[in-house]
């Protein structure tokens, strides 16, 4: 197995709607800006593409993914198309680095996309909904703010977590938002003013939600040999890791917790596990990441974490899913101020302000949720994060990370179907 590096990345801005484009053009201005950054790199050099977008119904249009690749000038260059959920992003990533690390190919783009505004927000709902089971869940009124609302009602119930704790989280990723151009929803917020937002499924407000959004970004990721040749300051991919699990919540049996390397079997000695408080799939993932990184305390050798955010409550378990806190105990993790950027004013008390930032793009949460094209954005923060460069990417320096040495990005699908996590190293 080959090294891989990501060497460039660009991404459009997320919005509720670019009436005035369509995914194609969407994806090109991301593309067209990676290539900028990496001027060395020719088109001839890249040997093929994967394309991600998760939803045929927004676009109305089958093998888009083709018309991108028309789009870009690749034909007729190999190409495929990527689909999973909310995790289509993260495994077109992964499906990208395969190329790569397997001796296929010695250079790689991979490019997501969505145009959710195509249809309105109760279509595009139930369009999202469709990927639940639609034999069981969907037709008695499965929706996924329901899906959610229902395993946060079981975690503050098993743990004690609470509706402030998790609008800590709102206020964090929409501040964050604030320093980055690129983000669909920027805004201070109070916690109060979370609290305060229309309910849409209890105990998740408006400001607990993930929009749904137009957006692409792309990721180009290469060999050593082209790495080394085009780029001052590639990002090595050390680590890949997914997971799996049912789609009906109700198929997921009880069993011992999967350990990372710094936890033992007695931190969860009375803990009926997954339950519906916890990803299964995602602990698999970073299990699998870690190990193949070499990580033995993700809470001491990550530098930051862009995760996936879609609720407020999904940030909280994911602390958990991760390692980052023992199951459990997600919400003090956060009113910790940990995963809080330092330097910046959220209007909190937060005595551990900064240890180790999480969504400092703002999330999804924040900077939006074109599906397909998510888990690429976080790809290209991570990158722009490792290599020093937020300030010229975003036009200021309130997200840059001091001195980052390793980052983690987690795309998640569904109730926890499909999850990835992938780990990234700064070169030294």
């Amino acid at each position: 197995m080959r090294p891989v590096y990501l060497i460039s990345g660009g991404v459009t801005k997320f919005a509720k709607a670019h009436p005035e484009k369509d995914f194609r053009l969407m994806v090109k201005e991301a593309y067209d800006y990676a290539l900028r950054d990496i001027p060395a790199l020719t088109p001839d050099m890249i040997d093929g593409a994967v394309g991600s977008y998760f939803s045929d119904h927004f676009t109305r249009q089958l093998k888009a993914a083709s018309m991108v690749q028309d789009y870009l000038g690749l034909c007729p260059k190999p190409s495929k198309r990527i689909e999973g959920g909310g995790a289509t992003g993260g495994l077109c990533l992964q499906s990208a680095w395969e190329a790569i690390a397997s001796g296929r190919m010695e250079c790689c783009v991979a490019f997501g996309f969505e145009t959710m505004s195509r249809v309105s927000t109760w279509k595009g709902n139930e369009f999202i909904a469709l990927a639940s089971d639609t034999n069981f869940d969907f037709p008695i009124g499965g929706f996924y703010t329901g899906y959610y609302a229902m395993m946060v009602q079981r975690h503050m119930y098993e743990f004690g977590t609470t509706v402030e704790q998790m609008a800590m989280v709102s206020v964090k990723n929409h501040i964050n938002a604030l320093y980055n151009p690129y983000a669909q929803k920027a805004k201070r917020l109070t916690i109060e003013q979370v609290r305060q937002a229309p309910m849409v499924a209890t105990p998740l407000t408006m400001e607990d939600i993930c929009t749904m959004s137009d957006g692409a970004a792309v990721c180009i990721l290469a060999s050593e040999r082209i790495a080394s040749r085009v780029c001052d300051r590639p990002v090595h991919i050390t680590g890949v890791g997914s997971g799996s699990d049912t789609m009906r919540m109700a198929d997921r049996p009880h069993g011992k917790v999967l350990l990372l390397p710094h936890e033992q079997e007695s931190d969860y000695a009375t803990l009926r596990y997954p339950g519906v408080h916890s990803f299964r799939g995602g602990r698999m993932a970073a299990k699998l990441a870690y190990h193949m990184a070499g990580i033995q305390d993700p809470r001491e050798e990550l530098s930051f974490i862009e995760l996936h955010d879609a609720y407020t409550s999904s940030e909280i378990q994911t602390y958990e899913d991760l390692g980052l806190c023992k199951y459990g105990e997600g919400g003090s993790f956060v009113e910790s101020g940990i995963p809080f950027m330092p330097g910046i004013d959220y209007g909190l008390s937060l005595p551990q302000q900064g240890r180790l930032p999480v969504n400092p793009s703002g999330g999804l949460l924040a900077c939006g949720h074109p599906v397909g094209a998510t888990g690429l954005m976080q790809a290209v923060f991570a990158l722009w994060q490792l290599q020093g460069a937020i300030e010229k990417h975003l036009g200021n320096g309130m997200l840059q990370v001091s001195r980052p040495r390793r980052g983690l990005i987690h795309s998640h699908a569904g109730t926890g179907t499909y999850i990835t996590v992938t780990i990234l190293e700064a070169v030294t």
